[in-house]
């Protein structure tokens, strides 16, 4: 028996999300079959973690076991022989038996997209949240600064989530603005259910003076997911890498 690791890269305007459900297209879903149309083998691709409908990734580790005799850094080209276009392995290995992609996992990147022209750009409007009023991004920078450390983000959790803890550690949030396009950078150890597509959308009130900076402690003291602004659209969210034990 064999390990494989994957890194890779999909377009979720498509998709259903990572995870398998019934009667709905998913990511975990096409890449799975393409495993079984190389090896013959039925297996089952642990991902490092989910994301929904519509969200995308440039680094998404998943690793799946095998008795193939493939090697695993070839395992990339023969499965995006077989993948849709929309789906691509970047790397593949052979790792240790005991790796795991979600429990070994230590740290992610995500990165948000906000299209903050006056206009509709139909272009963007797969890969971008489109926001057409003016933000005030040194505010949005002086609010990001209070999510940073270990908190309680209760009050950034999509409703349904299941966890034993609400309890999570923000590494950095980066803001920057490049012509009409805004891109918020968000690391951090772990993150809850639309954590932080609910931290953009608090943001972005924060930017359109909706929220006061100061009000961002007491949000998140509050623990209560009706204080937070609203969640942000998935398409503009993007999972770009996720870190293991070489991690900071």
């Amino acid at each position: 028996m064999r390990n494989i690791k994957l890194v890779i890269e999909y377009d979720g305007t498509n998709y259903s999300g990572w995870q398998n459900q019934e009667n709905a297209i998913t990511v975990q879903e096409k890449i799975e079959d393409a495993i079984y149309k190389v090896t013959k083998e039925k297996v089952r691709l642990l991902g490092s973690g989910r994301t929904d409908s519509g969200v995308h990734a440039l680094g998404q580790v998943a690793n799946f076991f095998t008795t193939s005799t493939i090697p695993g850094d070839k395992f990339k080209f023969v499965l995006n022989n077989v993948l849709p276009e929309d789906i691509a392995i970047i790397e593949s290995e052979e790792v240790d038996l005991q790796f795991h992609s979600r429990f070994d996992a230590i740290g992610k990147r995500y990165k948000y997209r906000i299209y903050n022209g006056r206009m509709p750009r139909p272009i963007y409007r797969n890969y971008t949240s489109h926001y057409k009023h003016k933000l005030d991004l040194e505010k949005m920078k002086e609010a990001s600064k209070y999510f940073l450390g270990t908190h309680d983000f209760a009050s950034f959790m999509g409703s349904g989530a299941v966890v034993n803890s609400t309890i999570r550690t923000i590494y950095e949030i980066k803001i920057e603005k490049i012509d009409d396009f805004i891109n918020i950078t968000v690391e951090g150890d772990s993150f809850l259910r639309y954590m932080v597509r609910i931290i953009v959308g608090t943001l972005i009130k924060v930017g359109s003076c909706q929220f006061q900076v100061d009000d961002i402690p007491k949000i998140i003291n509050a623990r209560d997911r009706n204080r937070a602004g609203k969640t942000a659209p998935p398409q503009g969210l993007y999972l770009e890498e996720v870190y293991y034990n070489n991690f900071r």
